[in-house]
């Protein structure tokens, strides 16, 4: 990771490595913050479990309701629960710090930026699974889950704008040339602007048709 970035591949100050690691970066320190007071959250639990947390704010806005259904611990290492906020301690630590070099102008091996795209896709669709047990399953919302979800999502779109323009993957001369092309075309356009402002507006609409009466009622 010793070779530094002389340019991107697509022209534009929106396409280079400051703004779209900068952008990720942000993301990433989000989550990490929203992790470690879930964390938090998940311990006072814990200790407490008759205890109502700081976002206990009504039946619908219930942190704790969300903390104690199955799916807040989907792993299990043995016999051992492992809670999903642990996980995103983990998780956006490291993200964070590939967003960091990124923002440095090194030039990520292309393993690494490959494996950074993949695995922020991951989080992204672990979020989205979450998100819609909370809304259709557990009919129960946690603002710092929403934070998550938010921030996931913008982190995915950032890494993944980072992985075409600033890491050049895929290459337009390897397997996929035509798919390196279109991406680069999809950028250079803007047209992944209106696919991220689609996405959030749509999980913005989610939440208001099956819980905006008990949110404004």
């Amino acid at each position: 990771m010793s070779e530094r970035n002389s340019g991107t591949t697509s022209p534009g100050w929106r396409h280079g490595h400051v703004w779209t690691y900068l952008m990720a970066g942000i993301a990433s320190l989000a989550a990490l913050f929203a992790s470690l007071i879930l964390s938090a959250e998940t311990l006072q639990l814990a200790r407490n479990p008759q205890g109502r947390l700081s976002c206990d704010i009504n039946s619908v806005v219930s942190c704790s309701t969300v903390a104690q259904s199955w799916q807040a611990e989907l792993i299990h290492l043995g016999t051992l629960p492992i809670p999903n906020a642990f996980l995103g301690l983990v998780a956006e630590a490291a993200f964070l710090t590939l967003a960091v070099v990124g923002l440095s102008g090194v030039r990520l091996p292309s393993w690494l930026a490959g494996l950074t795209w993949f695995g922020s896709l991951l989080a992204l669709a672990y979020a989205t699974w979450l998100f819609t047990q909370s809304v259709f399953v557990i009919r129960a919302l946690c603002p710092w889950c929403l934070v998550l979800m938010a921030s996931t999502s913008i982190q995915f779109m950032a890494f993944g704008h980072a992985t075409v323009t600033v890491q050049g993957l895929p290459s337009q001369t390897g397997r996929l040339p035509g798919l390196g092309r279109g991406l680069r075309t999809y950028y250079r356009l803007h047209f992944d602007l209106m696919v991220d402002l689609v996405w959030l507006v749509a999980l913005t609409t989610i939440i208001l048709v099956t819980e905006g009466s008990a949110l404004f009622g």
